[in-house]
């Protein structure tokens, strides 16, 4: 029986994540302590959003939770309080665009906006996903499900067995490199129990109060390439991954499922905890 081994979330898209020992099932990705999964991130002056492809430096902003608000901390500048009950004024209100889709946002003010801007050495403004907007994974994936999300890439959940990433760094060490840690492929959901990629044979993952449905596995980009605790660019997995993870049908090489709440919002994922696995073979 498969088994949840770790938890995470990641407050501000591309930053670093908070590891958990629970998480809830939101509507819309893992939350905690009053935050959600990627509910901010961080946007240019022409309201595009930044990532780590682009801007490794991301993974040096570290985000953690206090009561009533975020805290963000980075190498050689002081720390940055968001409050959690904030209300922006319409003045803050603004669009950003991400995978060719534009939603409203909210502006976290001029403090924060010179912080990121100092850090990231160009202008850029902290946003928070406006939860009146509706951003829906691609229906065809989801199996009737109307899965939403904020500012992740188009799944609430990401789901990686750490036998997978065993199997590929069994693969990189041969070629000299040293092993790769799993936040360098930045899961939500990690699991114990199965064997190399079983989960892209997963139907579905149960707790007594729960569903999940991996639906679509997850194509990667060259972010795990950025040493999460340098900031730095090294060699690339996704070119091993291709010679033996590449999947015509999605165009790209997949390490992971992407994964939708069918039953339990509001319920609780706890480390430890035990999974129901269900094979689609």
């Amino acid at each position: 029986m498969a088994t949840v081994a770790s938890l995470h979330l990641y407050p501000i898209k591309s930053c670093r994540g908070i590891d958990l020992d629970e998480a809830v099932l939101g509507a819309k990705g893992f939350e905690a302590f009053g935050l959600g999964d990627r509910q901010w991130a961080v946007a240019d002056e022409s309201g595009r959003v930044l990532t780590q492809r682009e801007h490794p430096r991301l993974a040096l902003i570290a985000p953690r939770a206090v009561p009533g608000a975020m805290i963000v901390a980075a190498p050689r500048m002081g720390e940055l309080r968001i409050g959690l009950g904030r209300v922006a004024s319409p003045a803050e209100t603004a669009k950003v665009e991400i995978w060719g889709s534009t939603f409203g946002v909210h502006h976290e003010g001029n403090e924060a906006a010179q912080w990121f801007s100092a850090f990231l050495g160009q202008p850029a403004r902290l946003v928070r996903f406006d939860e009146r907007q509706t951003r829906r994974s691609n229906p065809s994936r989801t199996r009737g499900i109307e899965a939403l999300n904020r500012f992740s890439d188009g799944y609430p959940i990401l789901l990686i067995s750490s036998a997978s990433l065993d199997d590929l760094n069994e693969r990189w060490r041969a070629l000299g490199h040293a092993p790769l840690p799993m936040n360098r492929f930045r899961p939500n959901l990690v699991i114990d129990g199965v064997g190399p990629y079983d989960e892209d044979h997963l139907e579905r993952l149960e707790t007594a109060d729960a569903v999940l449905l991996p639906v679509k596995g997850c194509t990667r980009c060259s972010i795990p390439s950025v040493d999460q605790a340098s900031g730095r660019i090294g060699p690339a997995p996704v070119e091993l991954l291709a010679q033996y993870r590449f999947d015509a049908r999605l165009e790209g090489a997949v390490l992971g499922q992407n994964v939708v709440v069918a039953r339990g919002i509001g319920s609780v994922l706890r480390v430890g905890q035990e999974l129901k696995e269900t094979l689609n073979f």
